[in-house]
């Protein structure tokens, strides 16, 4: 029987996951048989169907007086603004994919196993290592699930573009300190046009209009999935007035000596044995938009490759900040749910 999903929280995250499950090759083995998203549900079916950074939606969208069908799988839709206020247990779920965003503590994400939950799967890292059972980055650490986790992270789609790229380079030339910038694609945080945010004044001005300097905590991310690197990374992140699709600039200073070539010829190698289909690299005179829709966690742009002096170099990596998370999230929720049942004896 195909295992049963819920989708907590349908925005760009929610909605990509959906397509991204419905465009992989475990489609069969996975069912969302439940959404919970406050919004009203003409817009919930009219934003399935129609996406302006990925199309149409690959398959028919119809709907009744309670939810959706999906190529002809019903799919319940609930409009609760808490997990307590959504009755898991009678769905009879076996995960419950969490992308609203607004849930990072631990005592907040066990409010979910408390309603009828089984399992959750965070489309966001966790507050702190400590308020989940696993942070996740497919192709690094993955192998470290065990199936008994409640609570599982699947990082940030900025970790996942970075983390296996600075593992590869620290195992080949050994990095001393690492600085990364990532400019990321407007998010919906940010308002069209200058208005109120909650509690960044930065993020009070116009997302289309200007280059927009962020918090980030790309740092402590990596540091979560690196630890060998910690105190020796740092990071910043600006938003650019694109709607999707990011890139991260990675300067470094390392204790062997580096070279333009090296580096390609090291990342390169990467790509194409190490992490097939998570790796991606090209020489082409790439723009942004050329890795829309593209499943990648990062493509390693080696024109872009540069070194100083023998000990310090950069590279620059593109990546879909939607849809190779996405993908990245049914990657993980398949290896996960593999493993569960795996094991010798019922959780």
């Amino acid at each position: 029987m195909p295992l049963r999903l819920a989708i907590n929280g349908y925005g760009r995250i929610g909605r990509c996951f959906l397509r991204a499950l419905h465009e992989s090759p475990f489609r069969e083995r996975y069912r969302v048989v439940a959404i919970n998203e406050p919004a009203d549900l003409a817009s919930i079916a009219y934003l399935t169907r129609f996406d302006s950074t990925h199309g149409r939606f690959p398959g028919k969208v119809e709907t009744t007086a309670d939810g959706l069908v999906i190529d002809g799988e019903p799919v319940t839709v609930t409009h609760a603004d808490s997990p307590e206020a959504v009755d898991w247990a009678a769905m009879n779920l076996d995960v419950v994919v969490e992308c609203s965003g607004r849930y990072g503590r631990r005592l907040e994400l066990e409010r979910f196993l408390k309603a009828g939950a089984p399992r959750v799967l965070l489309s966001h890292p966790g507050h702190g290592a400590e308020d989940v059972d696993a942070t996740v980055v497919y192709g690094v650490n993955h192998e470290a699930l065990s199936g008994a986790e409640r609570i599982v992270s699947n990082a940030s789609c900025t970790t996942n573009a970075a983390v296996p790229v600075l593992a590869v380079l620290d195992e080949a030339f050994g990095l001393e300190h690492a600085l990364l910038t990532t400019l990321h694609s407007a998010m919906n945080d940010q308002p069209l046009i200058d208005g109120y945010h909650h509690a960044d004044l930065r993020r009070t001005r116009s997302a289309m209009q200007s280059i927009i300097p962020v918090s980030t905590g790309l740092a402590r991310g990596i540091e979560r999935l690196l630890p060998k690197l910690a105190g020796r990374i740092e990071a910043k992140a600006v938003r650019v007035p694109t709607h999707n699709v990011s890139a991260i600039d990675i300067a470094l200073t390392t204790r062997r000596d580096v070279g333009v070539e090296a580096v390609n010829r090291v990342l390169r190698e990467a790509a194409e044995t190490r992490f097939p289909g998570l790796l991606a690299w090209s020489d082409d005179p790439h723009a942004s938009i050329d890795f829309n829709h593209d499943p990648h966690s990062a493509i390693v742009d080696t024109s872009q490759t540069r070194a100083s002096g023998t000990r310090l170099a950069s590279v620059l990596l593109w990546f879909d900040n939607e849809w190779g998370f996405a993908s990245r999230m049914v990657d993980t929720l398949h290896h996960w749910q593999a493993r569960r049942r795996a094991r010798p004896t019922p959780d």
